[in-house]
């Protein structure tokens, strides 16, 4: 208990200024009349308050000085302590009575009835917002008050008869504002759930120090924006004008539906739809149409140890800015929502085709699925944002928009780099589309061209049919009986068979080169798995990346993911045909250009062989395939001339050694490099050296077949 002896001479007067009755007068321009704020209103409040409980304290130093008979030390104070004359019920009797306190208690409760009937004023929706009790109110106003005029602090630290207290306490809030000694909030206030006052502590002992968080402070003094514990984790969405297709009467007729239905309840909207494709655009339209903006939240930059705060933070932002959170990240299929914040009552989800939202007890869910878009919607956003579109040739850029099924925001980006020639749109799309599978599958890039195929006639036919329909399918499946009679066969799948070096990963990348799309070859050593249920995962995410890319996947030695079911005698068996029907099941709902690749037909487990588009075996080349292979192959690598000089003993090695054209193509690269290592002409020497080099690979020679060609 402080004493009139131990009270400062100057902090008393600098006390007596802020406190001065004059200060709440009519005419008072800061404060007065009907031009008084909230923020004033709150610091007169608390002026007022702090008047009356200083005079109640000198009031009880005088009398402890009265009663003293020794100079004022340690001990009197101590006394004066534990004599304990500042009790709350003697305060409020005292004011009840005394004339001048009377009147200072009825300006007071003038202030906080004007407080009360401020029904607009931030305050007051803050306090309805989040339930505010009238004692959390008041910790709220006082920190409020001290962070309008910092001059406050040396009124809370006479207050509390310490100097370095001069910031709002539980204790200063308890016996200011008639809460008895000390306030009391339990840890599941809605002022400690939403964070809307700071607590700090400095020093074992000493009290903690209560002020108004940054982004409520300048919320409350009329300042909007983005809480700055956000800043890296949010972006206010912009509103675009929606796609044609977009279903945004659907999102807007279920939130009315529900809101109707039931007030309190809380929807998650789940938009899926492929990366680029407008689900946060989507997302921002339907919230326009209640008057609210679009909140979007990076999920995958929010530490997991922050999870909770800054999920309470996104909701607080919410309830005070009219915003609606927009989750996006993969993170947020897997995290929790708390359920100690009560969260804002739509939230949006932004998330893959095939991906899924855990389900939450209390919410509400709708999934929607923005569409593809079509031909039409596609040559129309390019014109419009690709302004280059207007001098790119006619066929060529029709030809673009069948093959690429691009997103409004891959069209969009292209645009924005002022992409000048259709190669450097064509180049941008795949740039695209090579970063999003990883090291699931490896690109594999190729300048062959038809003309690098030697093949039967019947065979190259049907990989011109394959490459044509490739091409048309996107528009095809676009027409309503296509849609209706083939509800699952988008899918344009082929198996080429044949010995090894027959030509089918060339044929693969010749068809991906003619489609102009990325060819990506499946790593099946990092999807199939000795661990039961693994590969059929691993081909999930694959698949589930790729179907909203514009790309060509290969899978090489097919027959070890789509080989034939076994007899089952073990429970190992039984898993390993559950993951075939799984695998049988996906591929066929794949929407995109897949091609697999076997040695051996037969391997191929039947039930797969309905799904396939296309089947064609690679035959070994016969003799006048086998010329052809040699003169083209040499005559790009050593010239024409040397074609000329050999043609004769290539005509000899066509017509005698059967072999493939993988083995011919490197018996040359052997042959060239021997001829290089003698510094002289590749010739026939060479090219046999080289070929014994390759048939020894699968256990051959040439022996006699040497003879008649050296005849």
């Amino acid at each position: 208990m402080k004493s009139n002896n131990h009270t400062d001479t100057a902090e008393r007067t600098a006390i007596e200024g802020l406190t001065e009755s004059d200060s709440f007068t009519e005419s008072d321009s800061r404060i007065g009349g009907a031009a008084e704020t909230m923020q004033e209103l709150v610091t007169k409040r608390v002026l007022l308050l702090s008047r009356r409980r200083i005079a109640w304290l000198r009031k009880v130093w005088a009398e402890i000085a009265e009663r003293q008979t020794e100079s004022f030390n340690a001990h009197t104070e101590v006394d004066g302590y534990l004599e304990n004359l500042d009790l709350p019920t003697a305060e409020i009797a005292w004011m009840e009575e005394d004339v001048q306190m009377q009147s200072l208690s009825y300006e007071l409760a003038e202030a906080e009835d004007r407080l009360l009937n401020e029904q607009d004023s931030r305050l007051t929706r803050l306090t309805g917002i989040f339930g505010l009790s009238q004692a959390e109110a008041d910790v709220l106003q006082a920190c409020l008050s001290i962070a309008i005029d910092p001059n406050l602090g040396r009124v809370f630290a006479y207050l509390q008869d310490n100097a370095g207290r001069g910031y709002v306490t539980d204790a200063l809030v308890g016996r200011l504002f008639g809460h008895g000694h000390c306030l009391l909030l339990s840890a599941d206030c809605p002022l400690k759930i939403w964070g809307l006052v700071r607590e700090t502590i400095f020093s074992s002992g000493e009290p903690a120090r209560l002020e108004c968080d940054p982004y409520i402070k300048n919320w409350l003094l009329g300042k909007d924006g983005t809480d700055e514990v956000l800043y890296p984790f949010v972006t206010i969405q912009p509103v675009q004008q929606p796609l044609q297709d977009w279903p945004v009467s659907r999102g807007v007729d279920f939130i009315n539906r529900m809101v109707k239905g039931d007030p309190q309840c809380r929807m998650r909207i789940f938009v899926s739809g492929p990366e680029g494709s407008g689900r946060r655009s989507y997302s921002a339209i339907v919230a326009r149409q209640f008057g609210l903006t679009l909140l979007s939240v990076d999920a995958d930059r929010v530490p997991e140890n922050r999870w909770q705060q800054i999920y309470m933070h996104v909701q607080r932002q919410a309830r005070l800015s009219n915003t609606v959170p927009a989750w996006h990240g993969t993170v947020m299929l897997e995290r929790y929502w708390p359920l100690r914040a009560q969260s804002y009552p739509i939230q949006f989800v932004i998330g893959e085709v095939d991906s899924f939202i855990l389900p939450e007890s209390g919410w509400m869910d709708l999934r929607i699925e923005l569409p593809e878009l079509s031909v039409e919607e596609r040559r129309r956003l390019w014109k419009q944002f690709v302004a280059a579109v207007a001098g790119w040739k006619k066929a060529d850029m029709e030809e673009m928009i069948l093959r690429y099924q691009v997103t409004i925001g891959q069209i969009v980006s292209i645009g924005k780099k002022m992409t000048a020639t259709l190669p450097e749109a064509y180049s941008a799309l795949r740039s695209d589309s090579a970063r999003r599978l990883g090291t699931l599958a490896q690109l594999m890039n190729s300048e062959f061209t038809w003309s690098d195929l030697v093949l039967p006639e019947y065979i190259r036919k049907t990989l011109e049919d394959f490459s044509f329909e490739a091409t048309e399918r996107t528009r095809f499946w676009e027409e309503a009986g296509a849609k209706r009679l083939f509800p699952q066969g988008k899918s344009l799948i082929a198996l080429f068979t044949g010995d090894p070096g027959t030509g089918k990963t060339m044929a693969a990348q010749v068809i991906a080169s003619s489609l102009k799309l990325d060819l990506f070859r499946i790593d099946l050593s990092t999807v199939v798995s000795k661990y039961i249920g693994e590969s059929s995962k691993n081909i999930e995410r694959i698949l589930a990346r790729a179907k909203t890319m514009n790309v060509v996947l290969f899978f090489d030695e097919a027959d070890s993911l789509f080989g034939k079911r076994t007899e089952i005698k073990d429970a190992h068996d039984r898993y390993a045909n559950t993951d075939t029907n799984y695998l049988l099941q996906a591929i066929e709902q794949y929407p995109g250009i897949v091609i697999l690749a076997s040695n051996k037909k037969s391997n191929i487990d039947t039930g797969f062989m309905r799904r396939l588009r296309y089947m064609l075996e690679f035959p070994k080349p016969d003799a006048p395939h086998r010329l052809r292979l040699w003169t083209t192959i040499l005559s790009e690598l050593a010239g024409e001339d040397t074609v000329q000089r050999l043609e004769k003993d290539l005509e000899k090695l066509a017509q005698l050694i059967e072999i493939t054209g993988a083995q011919i193509k490197q018996a040359i690269l052997s042959a060239l490099f021997m001829a290089r290592r003698e510094k002289s002409e590749i010739g026939l020497g060479h090219l046999l050296s080289g070929l014994e080099r390759e048939l020894m690979k699968e256990g051959k020679g040439l022996g006699r077949q040497i003879q008649q060609i050296l005849r």
